[in-house]
């Protein structure tokens, strides 16, 4: 958000912790104008309330970036366990969080593109989604499901919507971040055994900025 912010774009930003936007907001508002509203995008009702503030702000929408994402304890084997271990609802959440919370946006926001002929929307894929990487069982089938929805829904757009609206995702590779600080890092910020499996499959041997 604060790369586009200094890049000039208008934005909007979505969550469901308004403490968490309104501490963003305050850091980008220097650089660009800028909304912040509440909603859970797993809920179609609070996307397409925001939709309609959003188009009254800005009469188009340009570009939807779908960065929702995480795990839940239950759907993580670790080496202590096995997949038999498995926690069907942790699995379901985590399915529904990094799948649905990508396709609801797309769907709500993707409208208002439909009517355009223009727009771009951008979904986070993982590095789990074309490798094995041990554990992130329930993420992993999650982001390599959102990936064929990103691929049909581009499809869906062109076919119906004419040439104007892109429809992409991006695997950026491994950022250190709240979700996986203690996998990657010990608390003297060495790298733990995960850490150095995945620098060493890091041409640039350094995690992302």
């Amino acid at each position: 958000a604060l790369s586009l912010a200094k890049n000039n774009a208008r934005l909007v930003l979505l969550g469901r912790n308004q403490k968490l936007l309104d501490e963003l907001t305050k850091k980008i508002i220097q650089y660009t104008v800028v909304e912040n509203y509440t909603a859970d995008v797993l809920k179609k009702s609070d996307l397409e309330k925001v939709c309609k503030k959003v188009v009254k702000s800005f009469d188009r929408i340009d570009v939807l970036v779908n960065a929702v994402g995480g795990n839940l304890p239950g759907a993580v084997i670790p080496d202590s366990k096995s997949i038999f271990d498995l926690s069907e609802n942790d699995f379901d959440e985590v399915v529904d969080l990094n799948l649905k919370g990508t396709i609801m946006p797309s769907v709500v926001f993707g409208k208002v593109m439909a009517k355009q002929a223009s727009g771009s929307i951008i979904n986070y894929s993982s590095m789990t989604v074309d490798r094995v990487i041990t554990r992130v069982v329930g993420y992993s089938a999650a982001k390599a499901a959102m990936e064929n929805f990103t691929r049909w829904m581009a499809v869906e757009m062109a076919l119906k919507f004419g040439d104007g609206i892109r429809v992409n995702a991006i695997a950026p590779g491994f950022f250190i971040g709240k979700q996986n600080k203690k996998l990657l890092l010990n608390e003297d910020g060495s790298l733990t055994e995960r850490g150095e499996k995945i620098i060493r499959n890091t041409p640039m041997k350094r995690f992302g900025n």
